[in-house]
């Protein structure tokens, strides 16, 4: 266990002898909204060690077989001494450790071991935040009294996780989430780290660490920061904004800057607040460069959020859609929908008029790890006033929003209806799944 003692300046690898009323706990106070971020270590290949103890201590490597055209999905960190990493071709993974226990990601076995790693994460907090299959974020604020402290609160969900799901994980533990998401990454692996919690103690700590430990900065971002003279985040704690402005753009420019800083008035979804938006997102296994496979995907996911949606009697009257790349740099895009709505129809008419403005057919080649797709800004009613009489465009939006329905129910009585491949049918998906959709509605009515 680490911590950052603000009273001694220093890293503390148990607890402070400077202790005072404030800092007693050397970092977070009871009361202070406090957010935990917990992270699977090298999640599937730690996963395959489970049904797989005689590979332990060698180094494992997930992902296409070293003869193929593949590429890595993870590896262990006994691989990555050796230079292995994520997204790497497997070829060059083999010529780098060619004593490497190669292995096809198994999916469905993966997703079963996160859903018990959730549940555990679930009984730390009611508030939590699913990132991916291997990542999420805890608010913690009013669980900490029962532990004893934030610390004993991520030691016993790291304990629980290792017993009950044979995998490690590391824990961060700050004011917000984005601290606390840098605290995991510096506690990797299998560790626990408290950032410091006075303002001016988190500047500190954070000015000497290169700007790519931020969010939002991957390494064509950090290349671009270099060209300034900016390196680390205590040059963009003292950039001028106006220089920063020109780099980067006023919105983008504000929020690193603050970032560096590390404030974020980000949280972690809380059901009392109420449902403002509904998403899905989806991480390939391997980064995804065919178009067709992630805008397909998208389509999906599209579908997905207008069946939840459709669960209350409400429309939705903004769209938007996340894309995520190899440097897991995030760009995302939003609409306002040309009516609140809740069809099928609408919800993909938006999702690919989104997609095709940050990925055009004949655009520069995308190496995507993630994309979502979400809608917002909820209306009671479709229209700002009900009318008496029934236009063409009231009838045709009845017309979508019934068939619509029509398909939820069909799905939800077990029947197989779509028009496409569904994500499961795609090898580079984290979705398990068999065969091919087929329609039993004639494709007019679909389109």
């Amino acid at each position: 266990m680490r911590r950052w003692c603000e009273k001694s300046g220093n890293l503390q690898s148990a607890p402070c002898a400077l202790r005072g009323p404030v800092h007693a706990k050397c970092g977070i106070i009871w009361g202070v909204r406090t957010i935990l971020h917990v992270d699977l270590d090298a999640f599937f290949a730690s996963a395959e060690l489970t049904r797989h103890p005689e590979w332990r201590g060698r180094p494992v490597i997930v992902g296409s077989p070293p003869d193929g055209r593949g590429v890595v999905s993870t590896c262990s960190y006994e691989a990555r001494r050796y230079g292995v990493r994520s997204a790497m071709p497997s070829r060059t993974a083999w010529r780098l450790c060619p004593h490497a226990v190669f292995t096809r990601p198994d999916i469905a076995f993966y997703r079963e071991i996160s859903r018990k790693a959730f549940g555990v994460f679930a009984r730390h907090s009611p508030f939590v935040e699913a990132v991916s299959v291997d990542e999420a974020f805890l608010d913690i604020t009013g669980t900490i009294h029962l532990y004893g402290g934030a610390e004993k609160l991520g030691e016993a969900l790291r304990e629980k996780v290792l017993r009950e799901c044979g995998v490690t994980c590391s824990v961060g533990i700050a004011r917000n989430r984005l601290l606390a998401k840098i605290g995991s990454e510096l506690a990797k692996p299998d560790g626990l780290f408290t950032m410091p919690s006075d303002p001016a103690e988190i500047a500190r700590f954070l000015a000497p660490k290169p700007v790519g430990i931020l969010w939002g900065v991957g390494r064509k971002t950090a290349g671009i920061l270099a060209k300034y003279g900016i390196a680390t985040c205590r040059d963009l704690q003292n950039a001028p904004a106006r220089q920063l402005e020109t780099i980067l753009g006023k919105a983008a420019a504000s929020s690193l800057k603050n970032h560096a800083l590390g404030i974020s008035s980000d949280r972690v979804a809380r059901d009392e607040d109420g449902e403002k938006s509904v998403s899905r997102e989806h991480t390939f296994v391997c980064d995804e460069t065919d178009r067709e496979n992630v805008r397909s995907t998208l389509l999906e996911l599209a579908a997905d959020v207008g069946r939840s949606v459709r669960k209350e009697a409400r429309w939705a009257a903004t769209a938007r859609i996340k894309l995520r790349d190899a440097d897991f740099e995030t760009v995302s895009r939003q609409t306002s929908l040309p009516a609140p709505s809740r069809d099928d129809r609408s919800f993909r008419d938006a999702a690919l008029a989104l997609f095709d403005g940050l990925w055009p057919e004949s655009g520069k080649g995308l190496a995507v790890r993630l994309v979502g797709f979400g809608v917002s800004n909820f209306k009671a009613s479709p229209g700002a006033e009900p009318s008496l009489f029934r236009d063409e465009e009231d009838a045709e939006r009845e017309r979508r929003e019934k068939l619509s329905e029509a398909i939820d129910l069909l799905k939800g009585k077990g029947l197989n209806v779509g028009t496409g491949t569904a994500i499961a049918h795609r090898p580079n998906s984290t979705v398990a799944g068999t065969g091919e959709s087929t329609s039993i509605l004639p494709p007019s009515i679909l389109t």
